[in-house]
């Protein structure tokens, strides 16, 4: 049995509308000069209001990618300058995670961006995610493109084998790699490619410490299987919280689970009897609110639920989510930068980036009163 997991349906309208027609334009479905189809159609396309059409487009103007001219309708002004590089963004999991869309909008709205192409490539919907990563990465290699910005495979067993070979690819046709999110490699082992992201050991504190703050002493990990090293990394952190607050680790009170599957979440609970849950990310601690929810338990007075991520659906779930926000926008610029740095100088040490985070308190934890409380 399953519970409903949030989805892209949940994100923002006129941001789903800007993405869409954003990628249409890096890709080269239409062209430099070419007109957008007109509001109308676009109403119809994506079966929303004029507002949230007019909002999209406002937001392709200013991030330079359209004009519009008095009576004629709206033209595509291009993605690339003269002397521009091309950049590619291999992201596998997109779907999965709701972080990639803002990342991808802060390389879009830095200023290092003009003269620059970020292209989406596409490949068979129908096919495993492994296999339309690797399908990517040749387009990618065929193309030409001046560098690819990659955040490896995560969530399935194939993910070292399919995230070495399309790297090693990549190395052999010379075209820069620059890691979003999550390493190759795990920790303490170095990579050889630029990263950018957050420090999850801290991400995995903060989140457990407020828990802590709060007067749980019974606080669970859970993060989903198959996952990035990332998440070792924020269960450290969890550990290392547990250790600053002198209170004792128990190996059983971490969970690498489905956290919408009703059964599993049932046991973790019974066995448990946590008094909160850090989750590894915003998308396990959403889908463990639904089973937990559809199993009666409330949240925040039964028990307390934290997440990472904050992505836009965090607000919306049933029981708003407390969280932390990844600085996506600022990630986005702080890729480009790098990835632009390591087109000058390809000798250049392999940067790893890590940006700060904000914790944002909503009804989930108990820590902020619900509306009307």
């Amino acid at each position: 049995m399953r519970a409903e997991t949030p989805g892209p349906g949940t994100l923002r309208k006129h941001r789903l509308v800007y993405s869409s027609l954003s990628r249409d334009i890096h890709s080269g479905r239409w062209k430099r000069g070419e007109r957008l189809p007109s509001e109308a159609q676009l109403v119809e396309r994506f079966h929303v209001s004029r507002i949230t059409i007019g909002r999209a487009v406002r937001d392709l103007q200013a991030a330079g990618l359209v004009e519009r001219r008095a009576g004629s309708g709206t033209f595509v002004k291009g993605a690339q300058g003269a002397g521009g590089c091309s950049f590619g963004l291999l992201i596998p999991n997109r779907e999965e995670t709701g972080i990639f869309e803002p990342i991808w909008e802060g390389m879009m709205a830095s200023p290092r961006a003009r003269g620059h192409a970020l292209v989406w490539g596409s490949a068979g919907a129908q096919r495993p995610k492994e296999e339309r990563a690797w399908e990517l990465c040749l387009q990618y290699i065929e193309r030409g493109v001046s560098g690819v910005f990659f955040a490896p495979l995560e969530l399935t067993p194939a993910k070292d084998e399919y995230n070495r070979r399309i790297v090693r690819a990549l190395d052999e046709a010379r075209i820069p790699v620059v890691l979003l999110d999550r390493p190759l490699v795990a920790y303490p082992e170095a990579g050889r490619h630029d990263l950018i992201g957050i420090d999850n050991r801290r991400a995995g504190h903060v989140i457990t410490e407020h828990l802590l703050r709060l007067g749980c002493r019974r606080v669970l990990f859970v993060g989903p299987k198959d996952a990035a090293s990332t998440v070792d990394e924020r269960e450290a952190g969890y550990r290392e919280a547990l250790y600053a607050a002198g209170v004792p680790f128990d190996r059983a009170l971490t969970h690498r689970m489905d956290a919408d599957d009703i059964e599993s979440a049932k046991a973790v609970m019974q066995s448990g009897h946590p008094e909160g849950i850090a989750c590894a990310n915003d998308r396990t601690a959403g889908r463990l609110m639904h089973s937990l929810l559809q199993l009666k338990y409330r949240i925040p007075d039964d028990v307390r639920l934290v997440g990472i991520d904050d992505v836009d659906y965090a607000s919306l779930l049933p029981v708003p989510l407390t969280t932390l926000r990844q600085p996506t926008r600022e990630i986005g610029d702080a890729a480009l930068a790098v990835m632009l740095e390591r087109i000058a100088r390809r000798d250049m040490i392999p940067r790893d980036v890590r940006l700060s985070c904000e914790l944002v308190v909503r009804e989930s934890c108990g820590a902020r009163p619900a509306p009307g409380r």
